[in-house]
C-alpha cells in the first residue's frame, strides 16, 4: 500500500484564484468571454474553462468589435489597453496586484534612471517571452534587459549589452527563484555594478521554496503536477528534484507509471502556482488506485 500525501501549500496562487473566479462568474451570467492568452499555464485547467465557455486567444484583433476581454493574471502592456479600447472591448481586467505593483516600480524605475541626463539601465530577472516579462517590457517601451539565467549575464557583461559605468536597477519575474535571483544580483554587484536591488517576487512563490524543500526531502518518491508551459513549474520541479532524485514532473493521472513504485512507500503529491487542487486530488486518487 501506498502512503500519499498533497502538499497543502500547492495549488493556484491568488492571483490565479482571482482571475479564474473571476472568468466563470462572467461565463455563467452566459456572456461570451475571451482570454487575452492562457488564463492559466495548465492544459487540464484550460480544457475544464473551454467546456464552460472560454475562448482563448493570442491578440486582440482576433476578438470581434463590442465583446468581453479578461486580462489574465500575467498583466499586459499599456499597447494591450489601447488596442481594446479601439475595438470597442469589455476588459474584465485581472491583474495580480503584485504584477501590477511591479509594472509600476518599472516605470519609476525607469524615470528615475533618465533624469538629469542619465543612462542607466532597468534589468529583468526572468523568462525571455513570457506574458508577465512582456508585460514588464511594455511599461518602458521595450528599453529594458531581460536576464533568463548566469549564463545570460555573463554574456550580456562580456558583451557590453549591460554598462557598468551607469547605474542599474534590478528587479524580478514574480514567479522565479530567489536563490536564482540573489546570486544574479551578487554577481552583479561582485562586477562593481551601482546595483539597486528590488525584492519583487511574490511572497506567496518565495515561502513554497523552503516549504517544498522539507515537503521534497519527506517521501520517497514525489509527483510534481505542472502544465508545460509553467515558468513557476519548472522552477519549482527543479527545486524539488534538486533534493529528491525520485521526482516526476506529470502534467496529470494519465502520466503516471506503476513501475515508479514500490509497496510501502510514501508518495508526496505536489504542484506549480498554475496547478488547480482538484488536479492535484486527481492525481493523489489515481496513486492510491494504482496495482503495484
Amino acid at each position: 500500500m501506498l502512503n500519499v500525501e498533497i502538499d497543502t501549500g500547492s495549488g493556484f496562487c491568488g492571483g490565479v484564484i482571482r482571475a479564474v473566479t473571476r472568468a466563470e462568474e462572467v461565463l455563467a451570467r452566459g456572456v461570451r468571454l475571451y482570454s487575452l492568452g492562457a488564463i492559466v499555464h495548465n492544459e487540464e485547467e484550460l480544457s475544464r474553462l473551454s467546456k464552460k465557455g472560454l475562448v482563448t486567444i493570442q491578440q486582440v484583433a482576433d476578438i470581434p468589435e463590442g465583446e468581453t476581454v479578461l486580462i489574465r493574471a500575467h498583466g499586459e502592456p499599456p499597447s494591450t489597453y489601447e488596442a481594446a479600447a479601439g475595438r470597442k472591448l469589455e476588459v474584465i481586467d485581472c491583474s495580480c496586484p503584485v504584477v501590477l505593483q511591479l509594472q509600476r516600480n518599472i516605470r519609476e524605475a525607469y524615470a528615475r534612471l533618465h533624469a538629469d541626463g542619465q543612462h542607466g539601465q532597468v534589468l529583468i530577472f526572468g523568462r525571455v517571452g513570457h506574458a508577465e516579462v512582456l508585460g514588464l517590457l511594455g511599461q518602458v517601451g521595450g528599453d529594458a534587459l531581460v536576464l533568463e539565467d548566469a549564463a545570460m549575464l555573463e554574456e550580456a557583461l562580456q558583451s557590453g549589452a549591460i554598462d557598468l559605468s551607469q547605474p542599474l536597477e534590478i528587479f524580478s519575474q514574480t514567479t522565479k527563484s530567489p536563490d536564482e535571483y540573489d546570486a544574479l544580483c551578487q554577481r552583479l554587484i561582485s562586477r562593481g555594478a551601482k546595483l539597486m536591488v528590488h525584492d519583487t517576487i511574490c511572497a506567496q512563490v518565495a515561502s513554497r521554496h523552503e516549504r517544498l524543500s522539507a515537503f521534497a526531502a519527506g517521501h520517497d518518491i514525489i509527483l510534481f503536477v505542472s502544465g508545460k508551459q509553467s515558468s513557476n513549474g519548472k522552477v519549482l520541479s527543479d527545486l524539488c528534484l534538486s533534493v529528491n532524485p525520485r521526482t516526476y514532473l506529470i502534467g496529470g493521472a494519465a502520466d503516471l507509471d506503476a513501475s515508479w513504485f514500490r509497496d510501502g512507500q510514501s508518495v508526496g503529491v505536489c504542484g506549480a502556482t498554475s496547478t488547480p487542487k482538484w488536479l492535484l486530488e486527481e492525481v493523489a486518487e489515481a496513486v492510491r488506485n494504482l496495482i503495484i
